[in-house]
Order: structure tokens, then C-alpha cells, then sequence
């Protein structure tokens, strides 16, 4: 099953040259998320050959510019080229009327329809789910409420061993009974046993997104053992206390988490537009957790 993420945008308040404010569209079975819309979202769609069309979910972290300023945008355009399927918005409560104000100033009727969840930024809960992914809210610390989003896949059926099966004559109506390891008795007395016949499917990968936050171990246990964690690192480690002031976090306090959590790989992003390059914020990432990469746009990344 396909679970990876692409980055559109990987920097912090302003977009720079190169690089834009902090979005993601992650992809689960080929069902499509998009995770925060800054500034430029659609166009960064484009330029990577992604549809915006096949996005039916979007969830926003927080209400600061650089993570919805292009929902806008992107909304409009699905009106313009005929969307009718809803779309879910996962966001703080604020968003609907928001949308809502600009939608009425511009005497704009949306041809389909927006499904609004708002998010209690006080509590980790689960917000959606379907037969491929979970999605569960981290409670971060920011200026303003903030949440991140742990995408996990759901367990997959067991595999069949078919040829196993071929050679023992099994009818292939008892197949969707194996795959959901039961055992079956037949009439005949005899009892076909799913573990002869099947393999267990591999263990279910999560997708950690923490977004602006001040170091807290608060959050840490919503994210632990994950196997791919995004995690801001606005700033070297020197500025420290302008990270405190703004509520962001270092490129190390980044890795800290990553070790301390259980993280098998660690993205950064969401860099200050200070830095014109980025290797000094992966160097320092990396003398604490070595797999470190840079969210750069256009990446993609397999979880």
C-alpha cells in the first residue's frame, strides 16, 4: 500500500526564492490529504504534477497566515473547474467563518460542498477515520492553539498463500474468510487452520506532523514509536531564545524529540527565511539523530 508524502512548502512566516510556506500532501492507498495550505499551495500542486482534484481531506494545524493563506485559493479553483464531490476540512473553529466571509464578499457559491470538523485544541483525540488511515491530533505549544496530526494506516487483511492453497484444493469462496484469520470447520469434521494458509500483513507505518511549537514533552506521547516524524525546526540552536519568544523550535531540540520519541526518520522544516541554505540546520539535526532529512519541495517521502 502507498503511504508517502510530498512536501509543497518548508518555510516559516514569509515564502523566500525556492521556497514556500509549510504544506503537505500526503498519500495513503492512493486517497490523497492535504496537511496545512499556505501561501501558493495550488501552484506548488501544479508544478509537481499533483491534482488537486483527487484531495478530498484538508487539515490545518493553526490560524497564523503561513499555514492557510492558500486555502482560499485552492478552494476557488475546485469551484472553477467543477468539482461537485465534498471536501472535509479538519481546522480550528474559526476557519468556517473565515472561508464563509470571503466566499460572501466575492458573492461566491461553492458548487460543492465544505464539511466542517472542528478541532479541540485541549485534547488528542481521533478526528477521522476510514478503512485505510486514522488520523489522531497532537496537542502542540504554540503563540496560538495549535494541534498536529498523526496519520496511522489501518492494519491490512492477511495474505493468502496461494499456491498453498491451489495445491490443497481450498475453494476459493473460504479465501476472504482466511484472510480474516479464522479457522474453518468443515462438515466433513476437518478443520482448516488460517495460519497453514496465510501470513500476517505488515505492521501498520504512522506519519507524525508536528507543526509550530515550543519544545514540550507534553506532546511527546502522541507521537512516540512513529515511524516518520516531521517536527519544525525554525531556527539553529544558537537562537534559542528567539525560538522561546516566537514559540518554535531549534533544528537539535528537533532531534531531541526524534530521539526521545522513538522515531525511526526525522523531517525538518518550516525554516526562518534567515537562512538562504539549509545545511547548517540538517548538520545540527543530524549530531543527534543521524536520519535526518530536509523537507525540501518536491521531495516525496515513503513513511
Amino acid at each position: 500500500m502507498t503511504f508517502e508524502v510530498t512536501i509543497l512548502g518548508s518555510s516559516s512566516a514569509t515564502p523566500i526564492f525556492n521556497r514556500n510556506p509549510t504544506s503537505q500532501l500526503l498519500n495513503c492507498n492512493d486517497k490523497f490529504y492535504l496537511i496545512d495550505c499556505a501561501e501558493g499551495t495550488q501552484q506548488q500542486l501544479i508544478k509537481f504534477g499533483l491534482k488537486a482534484s483527487k484531495i478530498d481531506y484538508i487539515f490545518i494545524s493553526h490560524l497564523h497566515g503561513d499555514h492557510y493563506f492558500g486555502l482560499i485559493g485552492l478552494l476557488s479553483s475546485l469551484h472553477l473547474n467543477g468539482r461537485i464531490k465534498p471536501l472535509h476540512i479538519f481546522a480550528p473553529k474559526a476557519i468556517q467563518e473565515i472561508l464563509e466571509l470571503q466566499f460572501k464578499h466575492s458573492d461566491t457559491n461553492l458548487k460543492y460542498e465544505l464539511i466542517y470538523f472542528a478541532i479541540d485544541p485541549t485534547k488528542s483525540e481521533v478526528i477521522f477515520e476510514n478503512n485505510d488511515v486514522s488520523v489522531q491530533t497532537i496537542i502542540l505549544n504554540h503563540r496560538i492553539p495549535c494541534t498536529g496530526f498523526k496519520f496511522t494506516e489501518k492494519k491490512r487483511l492477511r495474505k493468502l498463500l496461494i499456491e498453498k492453497l491451489e495445491q490443497d484444493e481450498i475453494p476459493i469462496e473460504l479465501y476472504p474468510l482466511l484472510k480474516r484469520g479464522v479457522d474453518l470447520d468443515l462438515p466433513n469434521g476437518n478443520v482448516i487452520k488460517n495460519i497453514d494458509y496465510t501470513t500476517d500483513s505488515a505492521t501498520p507505518k504512522s506519519y507524525a506532523y508536528c507543526s509550530d511549537t515550543l519544545y514540550d514533552s507534553k506532546y511527546f506521547e502522541s507521537i512516540r514509536g512513529c515511524d516518520t516524524l516531521y517536527h519544525e525546526a525554525t531556527f539553529l540552536h544558537e537562537m534559542i531564545e528567539r525560538a522561546k519568544e516566537t514559540h518554535h523550535t531549534t533544528a537539535l531540540q528537533a532531534a531531541e524529540v526524534a530521539q526521545t520519541v522513538g522515531a525511526k526518520k526525522l523531517l525538518i522544516g518550516h525554516f526562518s527565511s534567515r537562512y538562504k541554505t539549509l545545511v547548517e540546520l540538517l548538520d545540527e539535526a543530524r549530531t543527534v539523530f543521524p536520519k535526518t532529512e530536509l523537507a525540501i519541495e518536491g521531495l516525496t517521502f515513503e513513511i
